[in-house]
């Protein structure tokens, strides 16, 4: 996966596929579908997605925010709730979870784009990068990045998705995604989220 990547975790069919459907027009990928807890936690460590979309509601077990508990322990990726629940009870539980984002259903297209955007670009704030000078950059690495890369690797560290980096450097697609295939080969990582925690550890300060 090149692209952001995104965990549906939603015990109502019908709304987890319209999700899916969602996700894909707004050039995200879906990097699994969930429809309890256990599910989730299985495709978590499967699939080391970039964010997860977490509805509270989980039916029997565990619930949504006892899932938000475990990604934010062990992940470390940002979250974003979908819920029917906005009576307060519900709302003091979660907050110390620290979600991105709380959207109470139903929702539009519009606010699912807005939080996720909003969400990813936060997560990426909190990991500052001291400089992005290529010289600099290359220092931390057992390879050497050209200034096109390290520019497109500062995208993806962003949260940027492929399309967005072609509109920002007017190049296509295909040229996009071989420029990150690239990357991650230096890297020695294969999807966004491993390339994410590489460059926190390399580059974070």
């Amino acid at each position: 996966m090149q692209s952001v990547s995104i965990l549906i975790v939603e015990d109502d069919i019908f709304i987890s596929q319209h999700l899916r459907e969602q996700l894909k027009k707004m050039d995200y990928e879906v990097a699994g579908v969930a429809y309890n807890a256990q599910g989730a936690l299985d495709q978590l460590a499967k699939h080391r997605p970039d964010l997860v979309l977490l509805d509270i509601n989980l039916g029997e077990g565990k619930d949504g925010i006892d899932v938000a508990e475990i990604i934010r322990e062990e992940y470390q990726i940002p979250f974003i709730y979908l819920t029917s629940y906005a009576n307060r009870s519900i709302i003091e539980r979660a907050k110390p979870s620290r979600p991105a984002a709380y959207i109470v259903k139903p929702f539009t297209e519009k606010d699912l784009f807005a939080n996720i955007e909003i969400a990813l670009y936060n997560h990426a704030q909190g990991w500052q990068v001291g400089s992005w000078e290529p010289d600099i950059i290359n220092k931390r690495f057992d390879t050497e990045f050209t200034r096109k890369e390290v520019a497109l690797l500062r995208d993806v560290f962003e949260g940027k998705t492929n399309r967005q980096i072609c509109e920002k450097h007017f190049v296509s697609l295909n040229t996009v995604k071989s420029h990150i295939l690239r990357i991650y080969a230096k890297l020695d990582v294969h999807s966004r989220s491993e390339a994410m925690a590489e460059l926190r550890k390399r580059l974070a300060q």
